[in-house]
C-alpha cells in the first residue's frame, strides 16, 4: 500500500520553545516511518539565510533529521516563507531537499497541486506585499550577506513578530481570509488542480471547495501544532500532534 504525503507548515523554529522542537523532531520520526513524502510549505524556520556554507547553528538538529528522511528514501520539499525564503545550496546538497522560494507544482493524492506559502496572495497583507519585492531582491540579498551572520539573526529576531502569534491574532484570521480566496481563485482559474496548499495564515483549514478539489492549510506550531495527510486516494486529514 501506498504511503501518504505529509504536510506540516509555519513550524517557525528558532521562536518556539525548545520543547516545541523536540516535538517536532518525534514527528519527523513519524514520518519517516509512515509517510512517502514531506510536504513544508513555508516557515519552517523563523530566520533562514545562507552565507555560502555559513548557516544558522540552531537549526543543526532539525536538519540532522531532515537529511536522515531524505537519506532514508522519504522526499522533503519545501517552499520558501516570509521568514525563509532565503534558502540555497546548503538545504538542495547538503540536507537533499527540495527548495523553491516561489511556487511549487508538485502532485498530491494524484492529483496536480499549487503550493505557495501564502504571503503576498490575494489582496491581504498589503505592506508585505511593498516590502516582498525589495526584500527578496538581489541587492537586498547581497547587502544583508554584508552583514556578520550573528548580526544578521540579531536583526531578524528584533523584526520577527511570531511571539505575537502564540496568543490570539486577530491579524492571523484576516490572512486566513485572503489567503483561503485566493486558492479558492486558483481552483476555479485552473479546472485541472486538485489542491492548492498554502500556510502563512496559521490558522488550520481543510475546504473542499468541490468535490475532490481541496484548499488546505497545515495550520502552525506555534498555536495548533497541526499537520495533513493526503493519502495515495482519498481524502486529506488534518491531524493534530499530541
Amino acid at each position: 500500500m501506498t504511503k501518504p504525503t505529509y504536510i506540516a507548515s509555519d513550524v517557525h523554529l528558532g521562536a518556539v520553545p525548545r520543547e516545541t522542537e523536540r516535538r517536532f523532531l518525534r514527528f519527523l520520526e513519524h514520518v519517516g516511518a509512515n509517510a512517502s513524502a514531506l510536504l513544508l510549505p513555508g516557515d519552517l524556520f523563523d530566520f533562514w539565510f545562507e552565507y555560502g556554507d555559513v548557516v544558522p547553528g540552531e537549526h543543526f538538529r532539525a536538519l540532522a533529521a531532515l537529511a536522515s528522511l531524505v537519506d532514508a528514501g522519504v522526499p522533503v520539499a519545501m517552499v520558501g516563507g516570509n521568514h525563509d525564503a532565503w534558502g540555497g545550496r546548503f538545504l538542495t546538497e547538503r540536507v537533499g531537499m527540495t527548495f523553491t522560494a516561489g511556487e511549487l507544482r508538485t502532485t498530491l493524492g494524484g492529483k496536480p497541486a499549487l503550493v505557495v506559502h501564502g504571503d503576498g496572495v490575494g489582496r491581504g497583507d498589503l505592506k508585505y506585499r511593498m516590502l516582498k519585492a525589495v526584500i527578496r531582491g538581489r541587492l537586498a540579498i547581497g547587502a544583508f550577506r554584508v552583514l556578520h551572520p550573528e548580526l544578521g539573526l540579531w536583526l531578524a529576531r528584533r523584526v520577527s513578530s511570531t511571539d505575537a502569534k502564540a496568543g490570539e491574532d486577530a491579524s492571523s484570521e484576516g490572512r486566513a481570509r485572503y489567503i483561503e480566496a485566493w486558492a479558492r481563485s486558483r481552483l476555479e482559474a485552473e479546472p485541472a488542480l486538485g489542491f492548492v496548499v498554502c500556510g502563512h495564515a496559521h490558522v488550520p483549514a481543510l475546504v473542499e471547495v468541490e468535490p475532490g478539489r481541496w484548499y488546505v492549510n497545515a495550520g502552525d506550531w506555534v498555536r495548533h501544532f497541526t499537520y495533513v495527510v493526503v493519502p495515495a486516494d482519498g481524502a486529506p486529514e488534518m491531524r493534530r500532534w499530541e
